[in-house]
């Protein structure tokens, strides 16, 4: 089966299907949302049997509390190394309000990689 039936019977239109394996084959990458995923694993097989390979974007919830305590950090500490605002990173652990994707991209980044997401997120002093 082909990338973009793989794609178009999980309820991506045939045109979307075509421009992001357009884009992958330009750039090596190729971004599209997928409505209707019953198994990550068949399409992941599906997509490889055409030549492509996939990651999953992820939406799982961060605990943003374990990982800013895994750092040693307060919630203040935490918040103006990495750019935050600190009664956001209060109502994250609170649960008075759940990280957006944007947010949730940079938890993970942190996570994975503490130093360099702090290091991004400095701006030079000119002196």
């Amino acid at each position: 089966m082909s990338a973009v039936l793989a794609l178009a019977k999980r309820g991506v239109t045939m045109l979307v299907a075509k421009r992001a394996l357009e884009a992958m084959l330009e750039r090596s990458v190729g971004v599209v949302h997928v409505p209707t995923v019953e198994s990550r694993v068949k399409l992941a097989r599906e997509l490889a049997a055409a030549g492509v390979a996939i990651r999953a974007a992820d939406d799982a919830p961060v605990n943003v509390k374990a990982l800013r305590f895994s750092l040693g950090l307060t919630q203040d500490q935490f918040a103006i190394r990495y750019g935050l605002d600190p009664a956001t990173v209060a109502n994250w652990e609170q649960g008075h309000r759940p990280p957006d994707r944007a947010a949730r991209a940079l938890l993970r980044a942190i996570a994975r990689q503490p130093e360099e997401t702090a290091e991004a997120q400095e701006v030079p002093v000119d002196g």
